[in-house]
């Protein structure tokens, strides 16, 4: 994993129990690293679990998942934010954005381990409180990743006598007050990034608290969180580029969590496969990529490089214009792949019969590579990365950066109680200096109007808007506030004789979509409601 080590449980894997003894494991400084690391893969499994049916983007205005197979990365993800009621049962709910048994799984073991680590560890007092505090974070991971889905959760802690089969859940204040502690707890005994050696650090202990009590509404602590993110040396990277896809190791300071792999030690994900140009495959008589696509929607989020938006009208029908791309904003750049655009030493081709490939979404059943929106992912999928040599990716995962936190602290600023308008817009400027975007001071509505507008497109892809919307209230409102009542859009390209292009606006759902409000809390899983008499179903899904 990062956090300097490398991901994926199997090269991490340790089962203590039936390798060694529990007092042996725990006794030494050494062999109780070895077990931390093995729970520090449930940070990539939380990372990778926030939808099984695809990126949660998907269920956003961001990106279309292609194919009309029923399956997850196909057509399921559109189910979902079609959100019909026949549809959206709470099985069906829990099956996809559940995992309300997995993360207890993991809260278990850390619990457990704790308590051994106290009755048997041998190593010093220090050691002791640091490996502490580093489980405590990775327990906080877990148990944010509950409070933001349920809202309502069970908390259990370290005393392993606590645990019953009947046990009541928690009010919302109790699960928040219960993170806040445990990551005040890691960000006090936690050494700081240049003496961790690669492990979980006192900037990540602060850096994810301004996370999570945005969510909690406790804006004073992001905001003091947020200012010693910065005293510990973390600022954004002259280029956006580098600051979401540069490693650790090579020095992006803007980085705060990531998680690392190694094609050496065969330790790969799949991104690249499924997001990947699908002309990177079939120019090779291969297949592959190109399963979600960013939308038009998407594109029309972007400003032009000097300010302001530009006049799509002329492309929501048909015409030969050629799209305003190269104007747009340097984000815009590091982020989609356009018809022409740059990528690997050739050019894209995402239209009807281009190396690429065009998709009519369904009536094309499976993409095989080819968009469906006209577009590509250009951020987080790695332009250096030989698809067909290596089939798995290396390209460091980004859990949170610098820049995320500015955001998070410009939203507790404006939405305190005391709100502090200058320093919002003092990191709202920061955001768009970094890009050459011109800010005027803002306040009120259009203040607002303007931290929302950057967290979508400066953390656009990163796993966070659709959780954004939700915690904001606004999902179920008509779009674009929210999710419903619209539907994601392509521009379906064909080349003329002459070499221009036509590009024609097309529709690439069955039907409008739609957030219906009890999909602001999950269902409690069936498994809880039958083997716990203490707890009972959430009202939503009564």
């Amino acid at each position: 994993m990062s956090l300097g080590l490398l991901s994926c449980s199997d090269f991490l894997d340790l089962d203590p129990t039936n390798k060694v003894s529990d007092k042996v494991m725990w006794e030494s400084t050494a062999n109780a690293e070895y077990h931390v690391n093995y729970l520090y893969t449930y940070i990539y499994d939380v990372l990778m679990g926030q939808c099984v049916a695809g990126q949660t983007e998907a269920l956003t205005d961001m990106l279309k998942y292609g194919s009309y197979n029923y399956n997850s990365l196909c057509y399921i993800p559109s189910e979902i934010a079609y959100g019909a009621a026949t549809t959206l049962t709470a099985g069906y709910v829990d099956s996809y954005l559940g995992f309300w048994g997995s993360w207890y799984t993991g809260i278990s073991k850390i619990n457990k381990a704790i308590v051994y680590l106290n009755k048997f560890g041998q190593m010093s007092d220090a050691d002791k409180i640091r490996l502490e505090a580093e489980m405590k974070f990775i327990r906080a991971f877990l148990y944010f990743d509950l409070m933001k889905r349920y809202k309502e959760i069970i908390i259990y802690d370290e005393n392993l006598d606590a645990y019953t089969k009947d046990k009541a859940v928690s009010t919302e204040k109790e699960g928040w007050d219960f993170i806040q502690s445990d990551l005040e707890f890691a960000a006090a005994n936690l050494p700081d990034r240049t003496t961790s050696k690669g492990r979980i650090d006192k900037g990540m202990a602060l850096g994810f608290m301004t996370r999570a009590m945005l969510y909690a509404e406790r804006y004073d602590l992001v905001i003091n969180a947020a200012n010693e993110v910065e005293k510990l040396g973390y600022a954004l990277e002259a280029d956006y580029h580098d600051g979401c896809m540069k490693g650790i190791g090579a020095g992006n300071k803007e980085a705060i969590i990531q998680y690392q792999f190694s094609r050496a030690n065969d330790v790969t994900h799949s991104f690249d496969f499924y997001y990947t140009p699908g002309g990177d495959y079939s120019i090779f008589k291969e297949t592959g990529g190109g399963y979600g696509t960013p939308t038009q929607e998407m594109v029309e989020s972007y400003e032009l490089a000097k300010g302001g938006f530009p006049d799509w009208t002329p492309w929501h029908g048909t015409t030969t214009q050629t799209p305003p791309y190269e104007d747009l904003e340097p984000r815009f750049h590091a982020t989609i792949l356009y018809n022409g655009a740059t990528w690997k030493n050739r050019k894209i081709e995402p239209f009807v019969g281009g190396s690429d490939g065009w998709c009519t979404w369904n009536l094309d059943r499976e993409p095989k590579g080819r968009t469906t929106t006209g577009y590509y992912l250009r951020k987080l999928v790695d332009e250096t990365h030989d698809v067909i040599a290596y089939s798995g990716g290396v390209q460091p995962l980004m859990v949170l950066r610098y820049a995320e936190v500015l955001l998070n602290k410009a939203e507790a600023c404006y939405k305190s109680s005391t709100p502090d308008v200058a320093a919002a817009n003092a990191a709202v400027k920061a955001i768009r200096d970094r890009v050459g975007l011109p800010y005027e001071n803002k306040e009120g509505d259009a203040l607002w109007a303007a931290i929302r507008q950057e967290r979508k497109v400066e953390l656009a892809y990163e796993g966070l808007w659709y959780w954004d919307l939700r915690r904001w209230k606004a999902a179920h409102k008509a779009y674009p506030e929210g999710l419903t009542g619209y539907q994601q859009h392509g521009l379906k390209i064909e080349k003329n004789s002459d070499g221009t292009f036509t590009y024609t606006y097309v529709s690439v759902d069955d039907q409008d979509r739609n957030f219906p409000e009890k999909m602001y809390r999950f269902p409690m899983p069936t498994g809880e409601l039958s083997n716990n008499g203490a707890v009972d179903q959430y009202p939503e899904w009564k």
